[in-house]
């Protein structure tokens, strides 16, 4: 697959508390696809990423503020799960809206692990089939959202995954997802 997402551009919305490796994985999946990826978050300069949400992990350059980013720079976006980071990015007002304004536009969104809880939060659910972790399940629901027992779902342009152990299915499916874009 290598080279199929050349041209493109997808942004990673995350924040203090992401965990790494849905991070890291889908960043370097994308970028072996030949996409060019960008780490939007809440605030200039670093983000702490986390392992198991209670070990302290590296640390993550932002490259740009989400409150000046335009959905217009991208092509796919994805959002990351840990429990803190998503908790952080559904009280932003400049996340959820950047959110809302992606799905408003058509372009495919990812959201792994407790990344769902952004879409909740930016109301992208109802009437949507995902998965997501079980703690945030019922919250889907709640939201209107259909949830499913499977690796990756796949609901007209969201795409979602449960955990880190969905994350080979998850990077083929964006990758497929977003090449579309």
């Amino acid at each position: 697959m290598t080279g199929v997402l050349t041209g493109r551009r997808v942004a990673f919305l995350a924040a203090d508390g992401v965990e790494q490796v849905e991070l890291e994985r889908p960043r370097g999946a994308l970028a072996e696809a030949g996409a060019e990826t960008e780490l939007l978050s809440l605030k200039d300069g670093e983000i702490q990423a986390m392992n198991g949400d209670i070990e302290p992990a590296d640390r993550f350059p932002v490259d740009r503020r989400v409150g000046e980013a335009s959905v217009d720079d991208y092509d796919g976006l994805v959002l990351p799960g840990g429990t803190v980071n998503p908790d952080n990015l559904r009280a932003d007002a400049d996340a959820v809206r950047f959110v809302r304004e992606f799905a408003e536009a058509g372009k495919p969104i990812a959201a792994i692990c407790h990344g769902p809880w952004t879409l909740v939060e930016a109301d992208l659910v109802r009437g949507r089939r995902l998965t997501a972790y079980p703690s945030i399940r019922t919250d889907v629901r709640n939201a209107g959202g259909e949830v499913v027992e499977a690796e990756v779902v796949t609901d007209g342009g969201l795409t979602t995954s449960r955990n880190p152990d969905d994350l080979p299915a998850f990077c083929e499916r964006i990758i497929e997802e977003f090449s579309r874009a």
